[in-house]
């Protein structure tokens, strides 16, 4: 169950990681896509939150315990903070490489569940994936690939 326990807490970590990067391009977003992705890069932190605390509840409820400092989200999470990335498409293209990142690591979060037999984690994990792909789709049509 260790492995379930660390595979929930490394996606608390990463979209705590996630909803800071994204306030940073929510506040540092400039140019003709302003108004744009200022309200995107918002919706996408308050989603960020949501997915941190469904995680984390997840995991509390099946006897684990979720990370819950900034350190451990840093010294945990498989995606990076933001490099100071300060254009709109170096923004969304990072966006879009952290997204696929999570998408792998969910799709092995689902395994796992599969294998602890816990239809709830994975139709979590399989809800999250929906949200992935649509955000790459959209994300990647906004850059025209």
């Amino acid at each position: 169950m260790e492995n379930l326990y660390s595979a929930l807490n490394v996606q608390v970590a990463n979209w705590s990681v996630l909803y800071t990067k994204l306030h940073r391009y929510h506040w540092f977003v400039k140019g003709p896509q302003f108004f744009t992705l200022h309200e995107k890069f918002e919706e996408l932190y308050n989603e960020s939150a949501s997915v941190v605390d469904e995680v984390a509840e997840r995991l509390l409820a099946i006897g684990g315990e979720p990370v819950a400092t900034m350190k451990e989200y840093i010294t945990i999470a498989t995606i990076e903070e933001t490099k100071g990335e300060t254009n709109a498409n170096e923004m969304v293209s990072s966006l879009i490489n952290d997204y696929k990142h999570l998408k792998t690591e969910i799709k092995e979060l689902a395994g796992l569940a599969e294998q602890y037999d816990n239809d709830v984690i994975n139709d979590l994990a399989v809800g999250l994936l929906v949200k992935l792909d649509t955000h790459i789709w959209m994300l990647s049509a906004y850059l025209g690939e």
